[in-house]
């Protein structure tokens, strides 16, 4: 278990760190984003499979299913 002072030191060295250059910045937004695009698909993808036993287990329609599964990746 982590000690309350070696949680400190820890954030305050995350606080005391040079901030990223600004294209870090940027690439590291375009890689969280495309993982957010390939999770969403990949959600989607397998709701659309479910049948219809397991809708139900989760709490949804076949309707609701299909209407999700069938968004562009980019809309949330």
């Amino acid at each position: 278990m982590i000690q309350v002072s070696e949680h400190s030191s820890q954030l305050a060295y995350l606080n005391n760190r040079p901030a990223l250059p600004m294209v870090a910045e940027m690439a590291i937004g375009v890689a969280v984003l495309a993982t957010k695009w390939s999770v969403r698909k990949r959600g989607r993808r397998q709701l659309m499979r479910l049948d219809t036993q397991q809708l139900h287990d989760i709490g949804v329609t076949r309707e609701e299913a299909m209407r999700e599964g069938t968004l562009p990746f980019w809309r949330p």
